[in-house]
């Protein structure tokens, strides 16, 4: 075979586009010369949909997609199109849809089969070159599809037809509409903890992967409530998952999930957006419970993506690290055979390794059983007793462990860090970095965050009063396209421009909240039944794209109608222009009547209705003085997803520190110009009489928070 590429994905900047370019296949990027050629040649379209981070994608590109014979059948009877989900979400969650409608499952890699003008009649996940895993064979499936689109053509249009037209149906929300229940926090509480698993934390059996917006609803409630249940699920789940192998044990940082019910075995793949809603989760337990192991992890996994997942030199977060080094590979560069651990350590640091971390001869990996995971399972001070020593010693002796055993991990190959920047996933990031400042004291991690936020308005925010989905691809010499943003990347976006306003008192930042909101209103929102499209109307209607959604389960972030909902809220409240709460709360009406559906997976949507039917807590603090650190100190300590501080470094509190609601009343309260540190209480858009005490600043906020409880 020759070493020249046979396709153009040489010229694509995905990272997972270009690892398929040496392929024999002629892959076509997604776009209009592709379904031009389609629609040419009366071929049908086999659809790849992977990402570079998928183990799967690797297993199928090697077994069938390097494989000449079949890559010869593809050639001769389809158009193939290779899509990266992670640069087109668009394209991705469309098919999502019609495959799981058509086969009751999706997943990467999505394997579909399309007409001509990109509407699907067939599809599935993974498939093996031949029959195997109780799947049918690739070649079986190829040249089954092959001639029946030959033989069929007009069965499988209609059947086409079909799919798109309930996909359309189903996505339409309509009748849906209803008032939001008063109770809908409390019902989507009640569905989580009917799916809690009280041995092992988390929700459901396996695979079981995390709910971060679930987890947050869960911690409202409970640190408004105390009630006992929510605290037993808050941490039984987040403990376990922190012992467990869906955490790197060394290095930090969460992976996707666990592929059994214990946390012990995950999917190995690194995601930016997992990471930064975990981040999130273990800040607001240590803020609940007062519990410093949380505060212990979500230090850790600042430490990795840090490490792995920050450009230093010019800000911004990348968006993942691979599962795997090599297609042969499965999750090897995480795992540990006792033969590894042995000539990492020395005799002391190996005897309190293999008892922490479960090092044995037999380990979790079915491809390589002598492979461990590494999760917790005795403490230091259960492995002193064990082995007769003092606890600090033990300790000690697993500090060492662990900083060998990381050290020699990072001699191995390592799995591929995506480099591309995405302008919504960098807004997760930036607002979990700035919860972590606020919460831990980490000043660096600030900074970072605005660096970041500071390259993602320079760079993806244009003129014209568009956002770019792709803020930055890594260095390969492609020529760079440009990906138009979707609602997600402007709905995370304002709340990472929000977070940071809080954070600095820069109106700049507040400012720019407001215009990419209303931006976000003018190109997404329905103005006629509510709420908003992923897509902006008319951007490239290509195939499955000119159907219309209006995304609103968590999956696994915040929905995008959900986060757009919180945003505008958050604007009503410190702007008091109506615009923004009729929009949210036309949103919020548009999907009440079908919540209860979801259960689970419309946590967000019960954070949404938090700020909807709770309203808003905003604390102003004023000064430079140890007094102003201390009543900031009492403002962030409780935690509420409804709360807002706003550090105004002066002594004084002037109005153009301020947006237009708070601007009208803060500055002209009595004690507020008297240059020592200060704070004011506003809530539900009345504002209290100034505090200097941080204590007295401490029961008025509990009092609002509990007037909201009842």
């Amino acid at each position: 075979m020759s070493n020249q590429p046979s396709n153009t994905l040489g010229q694509a900047s995905s990272a997972y586009l270009r690892s398929a370019m040496h392929q024999p296949i002629r892959w076509r990027q997604w776009g209009e010369e592709a379904f031009a050629a389609a629609r040419r040649e009366n071929k049908p379209i086999l659809l790849d949909i992977g990402a570079v981070w998928c183990h799967w994608c690797h297993v199928m590109d090697r077994e069938s997609y390097e494989n000449p014979e079949l890559a010869q059948i593809i050639n001769q009877h389809f158009i193939a199109v290779k899509v990266d989900r992670d640069e087109r979400p668009d394209v991705d969650s469309r098919y999502q849809a019609a495959v799981q409608a058509m086969t009751g499952q999706g997943g990467w890699p999505l394997t579909a089969f399309l007409t001509p003008d990109g509407k699907p009649f067939y599809g599935g996940t993974y498939f093996p070159p031949d029959e195997r895993l109780g799947r049918p064979g690739f070649k079986r499936v190829l040249l089954a599809i092959s001639e029946a689109y030959r033989t069929r053509g007009g069965e499988i249009e209609q059947q086409a037809d079909m799919v798109v037209n309930a996909l359309g149906e189903a996505e339409s929300f309509a009748g849906g509409r209803a008032a939001v229940p008063p109770d809908v926090v409390q019902t989507i509480i009640d569905s989580a903890l009917k799916l809690f698993d009280r041995d092992h934390g988390g929700f459901g059996a396996a695979p079981k992967f995390p709910h971060p917006a679930a987890m947050d609803l869960i911690l409202h409630q409970y640190a408004r409530t105390g009630d006992a249940r929510l605290r037993e699920v808050i941490v039984t789940t987040l403990e376990h998952m922190a012992r467990g192998g869906v955490y790197d044990q060394l290095g930090g940082g969460f992976h996707r999930y666990s592929v059994d019910e214990r946390w012990v075995v995950p999917h190995f793949e690194k995601m930016s957006y997992d990471n930064s809603e975990l981040l999130k989760n273990y800040l607001h337990a240590y803020q609940a419970t007062g519990n410093g192991f949380f505060a212990a992890v979500a230090k850790d996994i600042v430490r990795w993506m840090d490490a792995w997942l920050s450009d230093r030199a010019q800000g911004g977060f990348y968006a993942s690290q691979d599962a795997d080094y090599s297609p042969d590979d499965d999750g090897d560069y995480f795992t540990w055979t006792l033969e590894e651990a042995r000539a990492a350590l020395n005799h002391d640091e190996l005897q309190v390794a293999q008892l922490h971390y479960q090092i044995d001869e037999a380990g979790e990996m079915h491809h390589n059983p002598a492979k461990n995971v590494l999760h917790a399972r005795a403490s230091a001070q259960e492995i002193a007793a064990r082995l007769g020593m003092a606890a600090e010693g033990a300790g000690e002796l697993l500090q060492s462990a662990r900083a060998k055993l990381y050290a020699a991990r990072l001699q191995r190959p390592t799995p591929l860090v995506d480099k591309t920047v995405y302008a919504g996933w960098n807004g997760l990031c930036v607002s979990a970095y700035l919860e972590a400042a606020r919460v831990l004291g980490l000043d660096a991690a600030r900074q970072f965050a605005l660096r970041s936020l500071d390259r993602v308005l320079s760079q993806a925010w244009r003129e014209d009063g568009r956002l770019k989905h792709v803020v930055a691809y890594p260095e390969t010499g492609a020529t760079q396209v440009e990906v138009p943003g979707m609602l997600d990347d402007y709905a995370f976006t304002v709340l990472a421009c929000l977070d940071a306003y809080e954070a600095t008192a820069d109106l700049s930042y507040f400012q720019f909240a407001r215009r990419i909101a209303d931006s976000m209103i003018r190109r997404f929102c329905d103005q006629g039944s509510g709420g908003f499209l992923d897509t902006e109307p008319g951007q490239g209607a290509l195939g499955a794209l000119s159907s219309r959604r209006k995304p609103f389960q968590d999956s696994p972030t915040l929905a995008g109608n959900s986060a757009a909902a919180i945003a505008l809220l958050r604007l009503h409240a410190y702007t008091h222009h109506p615009g923004y709460r009729d929009a949210a709360q036309a949103t919020l009406e548009l999907f009440a009547g079908t919540v209860g559906q979801y259960g689970i997976f419309a946590a967000s949507y019960g954070i949404a209705c938090v700020w909807l039917l709770q309203g808003c807590t905003q604390v102003v603090v004023a000064g430079n003085d140890q007094r102003a650190d201390q009543l900031y100190a009492a403002a962030v300590a409780p935690f509420a997803l409804n709360k807002a501080v706003l550090r105004a470094r002066d002594s004084q509190v002037a109005a153009q520190y301020l947006p237009p609601g708070l601007a009208e009343t803060v500055p002209n309260l009595p004690g507020v110009r008297d240059g020592r540190g200060v704070a004011v209480l506003c809530s539900n858009f009345t504002c209290h009489p100034p505090v200097n005490d941080p204590d007295q600043l401490a029961a008025v906020l509990r009092d609002a928070m509990l007037a909201k409880a009842a």
